[in-house]
């Protein structure tokens, strides 16, 4: 049983697909899991809650409050409880309510305040499928890290034939397994992350900085923690955040003090990912007082930060891993592989601002990897979640 033990939310919704969800549930518990059903109301149409509580052994949730007594159903409790939540099959009106916060059912209230990885198995008819709408929505729940398992193709309740079915719960299951498997691959390794920008001083209230969010920093310590690592996250300035409990944030402002944190963290860390847009250069005295605009022209001394990927890279150990990261907008490549080798990186990370939605602010991102051994990978552009797991995944493998 390649589940025993593992916690299961299963979100069952309004589609003709919902049958398939009594041969899912079974098949879970066959393989070892604990499996929580919840229902929106328009499911109950295609499918029975008695089925469902028979197959799973545990009471199926539909309404925020127990039948007759009026106890409510802990959303939140039920978000917290799970190893993983599977909503399948997802409809396309419900994945206009994940997709938007609209939490006016118990599925996606417990959607929405969940802490596990969530895996979305869409179903729905053809043309449905490709609308711009729901195109849109499936993109926009991937950004923000869910797991979607895209519909199959085969012939539909409708009569026409093409991509819409759900995903069969064989596949489903598979993709389960899979995932817990993954989520091990990193157990008991320690990381280092840093992400977001810096901000250099030049007087109490005006800084040097950049554009960088940090999502892209925040999306790999995730992907890390997620795998079982233990990740120490060095964050500049930034409003992304993670709770995830695998997670230790240590906030800064300065590229000083980013140095200064990431130089305590780096000796205990198997794996450093330097994904922090650090300044390269600060004022180099920092004004007391707020400077008066006095005059027409105003000149600041700035002076080079310390350099922290290239520092701490020549006290890299043989046993500990690097990786960086490398925004360039000319001569990509030529600058990629020169920051590869001088700052003693196991492979280096490119963005191009010449690449349309990657790099600072978007939720998207395109990159090639350049390792030391001399191979590259590309990527098409695709959700900084789903490209942090195809960063981690390459780690995991060179590891």
């Amino acid at each position: 049983m390649q589940l025993q033990g593992k916690r299961i939310l299963l979100g069952i919704t309004g589609s003709i697909a919902a049958y398939k969800a009594a041969h899912l549930t079974r098949l879970l518990v066959k393989e070892g899991a604990e499996v929580q059903i919840i229902m929106s109301t328009s499911a109950l149409d295609f499918i029975t809650p008695l089925t469902l509580s028979t197959l799973s052994k545990k009471p199926v949730y539909h309404r925020f409050h127990k039948d007759d007594t009026g106890e409510w159903n802990n959303h939140v409790e039920l978000g917290l409880w799970a190893d993983l939540f599977i909503i399948a099959p997802l409809s396309a009106s419900t994945l206009s309510k994940l997709a938007h916060g609209n939490s006016d059912n118990l599925l996606v209230a417990t959607y929405l305040s969940a802490r596990c990885p969530v895996m979305l198995a869409p179903a729905m008819d053809l043309d449905m499928y490709q609308h711009p709408a729901v195109t849109s929505n499936l993109y926009l729940v991937q950004t923000f890290g869910n797991i979607l398992l895209d519909a199959e193709s085969g012939e539909l309740a409708s009569g026409l034939s093409g991509q819409g079915r759900m995903r069969e719960p064989e596949h489903i299951v598979e993709k389960v397994i899979s995932h817990f498997h993954t989520s091990s691959d990193l157990k008991d390794q320690t990381a280092l992350v840093t992400a977001g920008p810096t901000q250099e001083a030049i007087d109490p209230v005006r800084y040097i900085g950049n554009h960088s969010s940090g999502k892209m920093g925040v999306a790999i310590a995730e992907n890390m923690a997620n795998r079982g690592a233990k990740v120490t996250l060095v964050m500049g300035p930034s409003h992304e955040k993670s709770h995830h409990p695998n997670i230790t944030t240590v906030h800064v402002t300065s590229a000083q003090d980013m140095f200064e944190a990431a130089q305590k963290a780096h000796p205990h860390a198997k794996i450093s990912v330097f994904a922090a847009a650090v300044a390269d250069y600060a004022p180099a005295v920092q004004a007391q007082e707020k400077i008066k605009k006095s005059t027409d022209d105003l000149s600041i001394l700035l002076k080079k930060n310390i350099d922290i990927a290239k520092t701490l890279g020549k006290e890299k150990s043989e046993d500990q891993y690097h990786v960086g990261f490398a925004l360039e907008t000319n001569q990509e490549e030529k600058h990629a592989l020169a920051k590869l080798k001088e700052k003693n990186f196991d492979f280096i990370v490119l963005n191009s601002m010449q690449d349309k939605g990657a790099g600072f602010k978007h939720d998207t991102n395109k990159i090639t990897i350049y390792h030391k051994s001399g191979k590259s990978d590309a990527s098409p552009l695709l959700p900084k979640s789903a490209v942090a797991a195809l960063i981690v995944d390459h780690i995991v493998k060179d590891l």
